[in-house]
């Protein structure tokens, strides 16, 4: 069976059966914040917990190593919403110790890209060059320091709202703290 086949199977009989009741909750985030953190599949589970959160406790972004070089990308734009519409009052950024993105080679993802059968065509036709975009860190201290910045002294970002900067063991979902927005 193909996963979308399983996950189909298994959102049909979820939904028959209600499982869904128990994750009632309104848009609105209860503990008024918005994290901003990796897509690691190591976190999916462990940095709610680590943090005592629950479903419509807070909204979370994600990306590839939770990195922020952009002001006007559409992480950005979702951490906006998030306190303009949604009622957010803090933001939280929380990278992760091990991080595929740390040490992130652009000219090798280019190569394992071309193995999959991109043509140089179409990496020529972009409007950025890969390593103007497709970029990783080198220290994960100084890429959390940078995302909280850029959020930080964003334009439109209200004074009051404080941007934390945080990084969890992917392992034992210990937290270090690297910067205290308040």
């Amino acid at each position: 069976m193909m996963l979308l086949d399983e996950i189909l199977d298994y959102n049909k009989k979820f939904v028959e059966e209600k499982g869904y009741e128990v994750y009632e909750t309104d848009k609105f985030p209860n503990k008024r914040a918005v994290i901003f953190t990796c897509m690691d599949t190591r976190l999916v589970e462990l940095l709610p917990k680590a943090l005592n959160l629950h479903n419509g406790d807070v909204k979370m972004v994600k990306n590839a190593g939770a990195i922020l070089n952009d002001p006007y990308d559409s992480t950005m734009k979702s951490i906006l919403v998030a306190i303009h519409a949604l009622q957010a009052d803090e933001v939280f950024v929380i990278a992760h110790h091990g991080c595929g993105m740390n040490g992130f080679d652009t000219d090798s993802f280019v190569d394992l890209m071309k193995e999959k059968g991109i043509e140089q065509t179409a990496i020529d036709s972009l409007d950025k060059e890969p390593k103007e975009w497709l970029t990783g860190f080198n220290d994960v201290s100084a890429n959390v320091e940078q995302s909280v910045r850029i959020i930080d002294n964003h334009p439109l970002l209200p004074e009051e709202v404080p941007v934390h900067g945080l990084i969890i063991d992917p392992a034992t979902g210990k937290l270090d703290l690297v910067k205290k927005g308040y």
